[in-house]
């Protein structure tokens, strides 16, 4: 039943798509065929809703059971979309994610080089919303379609540098954890490191096993592994790392700390305690010598 769902939900969703684009267009759709579609949609959910609660009767928790129903692209897609919705709000109340695992001050934000473009963009497509909203104001159903997508795409800009704000690098207890936005959340034990270098670079050649986590176009700090760590990317394809280049504000001094985490603590010289050596007792003097 689950592969009949899953079938049912590639060819129906698609079908929805052309059918709001065909109404919105102004194509003229008789009712029954309307009527249809709305009808198999719903049974649609209904069929997915009764699945999952079998799924969760069935023990599986409810991440597991929604991973069964929804394929893992999508689910990851959507999860990132409600991740930058997220960190939006947390941007606003200024509270980074997951800083308290830092010690000894290891945060370091990543994005103010990239801020001057983000918000350059952001204005563009505030114009180009506004412009639309004119050009459109003689089409009501239209107009208001393309205004929705035009404000989600300034939230979705906006939330593209929220994510990078709130998620900086974290030099943790015995990890470093290196992010970006809000897609690429890489924690690499320090065991693992075998040399860390300040490395300023604003091209970068894709090859196997080279991860590069640019902002702005450009890296500043180069992380060389001596075993491989297993990175995931945007729709969950796993593959192997063994060099990580990403970019820091202050690139000089994150570097500086990666050096100093991997650098073993000596032991505290210990001063041995010197006894002084017994001697034998001096002989009592005569009294009457």
């Amino acid at each position: 039943m689950r592969r009949v769902v899953r079938g049912a939900a590639y060819a129906l969703l698609p079908a929805e798509v052309v059918l709001a684009v065909c109404l919105v267009a102004g194509v003229r759709i008789p009712g029954a065929v309307v009527l249809g579609a709305e009808v198999a949609v719903l049974a649609l959910l209904g069929a997915e809703v009764f699945l999952y609660v079998r799924l969760r009767r069935g023990g599986l928790s409810r991440r597991q059971a929604v991973g069964v129903l929804v394929p893992e692209p999508v689910a990851r897609l959507v999860g990132h979309e409600l991740r930058l919705m997220v960190s939006l709000v947390r941007w606003v109340a200024r509270r980074p994610q997951g800083v308290g695992e830092a010690v000894g001050g290891g945060v370091f934000g990543h994005a103010r080089a990239q801020a001057a473009y983000m918000y350059g963009f952001a204005f563009v497509c505030v114009v180009e919303t506004v412009g639309m909203s004119f050009l459109l104001a003689s089409w009501p159903v239209v107009h208001a379609v393309v205004l929705v997508l035009d404000v989600y795409t300034v939230l979705f800009v906006f939330g593209l540098h929220a994510a990078s704000v709130t998620r900086p690098h974290l030099l943790t207890a015995g990890a470093v954890r290196l992010r970006q936005g809000a897609h690429v959340d890489l924690v690499v034990p320090l065991e693992r490191i075998a040399a860390v270098r300040y490395e300023l670079l604003f091209t970068h050649e894709k090859a196997d096993g080279v991860l590069n986590l640019a902002v702005a176009s450009q890296t500043s700090v180069t992380i060389a592994l001596s075993e491989p760590v297993t990175a995931v990317s945007l729709l969950g394809k796993p593959y192997p790392v063994h060099l990580v280049r990403c970019h820091a504000d202050d690139a000089r001094t994150f570097a500086a700390a990666l050096r100093q985490a991997l650098t073993p603590v000596a032991p505290p010289e210990v001063t041995p305690v010197v006894t002084p050596e017994r001697t034998a007792p001096s002989p009592v003097p005569d009294p009457l010598g």
